[in-house]
């Protein structure tokens, strides 16, 4: 047996491993992308600054569909109950905002744990099974909380929603305003942040055992790589930055209701990631500007049919060719990139 697996390994070539750092390192979108896309995202802020609130909607969407994508994009995990994080995030920082404790970072910070834990005790459950399995099991668990919710309206508020929730400036400086504007640079620094870990995350390692893992995942259990181990940690994650996004919906809205829990929010995030695309970490944020762009204008345009116009677009995203218009902006990136990375010396 040693014999065989010496002649094994002596059959497989010898690995460059700078260039193959160099490579696992490199971003799924090229720089300018990034640099643009960022300075955008604070120079649309003094373009239209009476749309603040518009804008930090946006980067809350952003940052929620980010961490859907870590599992769907990279995993392959398929979610219809995403809101189950984002709403538990969201009523623990309702809810610590209510009874007095309202500083900003904290109850951030406690929302996404919460919502970790939550995505911990749950993940053992996605192990098992086929997508239409992990479907139910996603589902069934946001509205376990949804009852959970409307049960305990004592302290949720129930049907009516949480109310009288008061926030103390940011980092005590930087008080909240009925217009939105520090509420979206606290937004955008939080998403900035994620972005910037799941970026580190994704080309680490880890990130490249959950291609692997989603590829082929008996066939990375062969290769020696934990996938139950990296599945639910992954889940983890995803659910830690889904529970921030929801503590931010909370904090800078300063309400929650069982909206935050419902079906309709997890359908929605799977149409933004429908449109910006997946498996490119910014795919996420792009859709989540086009269906916000989208349900503005046709809200004011046909404030009745607006919903009928999003679905259209959503069926001919989906008919054009046998890859949609949002996988195919994902792979100009991925071979600008790659261009980029072979021009290297």
């Amino acid at each position: 047996m040693s014999a065989t697996l010496s002649a094994r390994r002596a059959a497989v070539p010898a690995v460059d491993r700078p260039s193959l750092v160099a490579a696992l390192s490199r971003p799924a979108v090229p720089l300018w992308f990034e640099v643009v896309f960022w300075l955008a995202a604070v120079g649309i802020f003094f373009v239209i600054p009476d749309r603040a609130l518009l804008l930090n909607d946006i980067a809350i969407l952003g940052l929620f569909a980010l961490s859907l994508d870590l599992i769907l994009g990279y995993a392959g995990i398929v979610s219809l109950g995403h809101a189950a994080f984002f709403g538990a995030g969201a009523y623990v920082a309702g809810i610590l905002a209510v009874n007095g404790f309202g500083w900003p970072i904290p109850g951030l910070l406690l929302g996404g744990l919460v919502a970790a834990l939550i995505g911990f005790v749950s993940g053992f459950l996605i192990l098992r099974g086929s997508d239409l399995t992990r479907l139910m099991i996603t589902l069934g668990v946001s509205l376990i909380l949804l009852e959970l919710a409307n049960r305990f309206d004592n302290w949720t508020g129930g049907a009516d929603g949480l109310y009288g929730a008061t926030m103390a400036p940011v980092l005590g400086l930087f008080d909240f305003d009925l217009y939105g504007h520090t509420a979206y640079f606290y937004s955008l620094s939080v998403l900035f942040l994620c972005v910037l870990f799941s970026r580190l995350l994704i080309a680490s390692p880890f990130g490249q055992s959950l291609r692997a893992i989603k590829d082929n995942r008996m066939r990375a259990a062969h290769l020696g790589i934990a996938t139950s181990r990296h599945l639910v940690g992954i889940y983890v994650v995803a659910a830690f930055m889904a529970g921030l996004a929801g503590a931010l919906n909370a904090q800078t809205t300063q309400f929650a209701s069982l909206d935050v829990l419902s079906f309709e929010r997890s359908a929605d995030i799977l149409l933004i990631l429908v449109l910006g695309g997946t498996g490119y970490l910014y795919g996420g944020l792009v859709g989540a500007v086009i269906f916000k762009v989208l349900q503005t204008v046709l809200s004011d345009l046909t404030p009745e049919y607006w919903q009928f116009w999003i679905g259209l677009l959503l069926v001919v995203i989906v008919l054009i060719g046998r890859d949609r218009m949002s996988e195919r902006f994902g792979q100009l990136f991925s071979r600008r990139a790659r261009t980029d990375g072979e021009a290297l010396p």
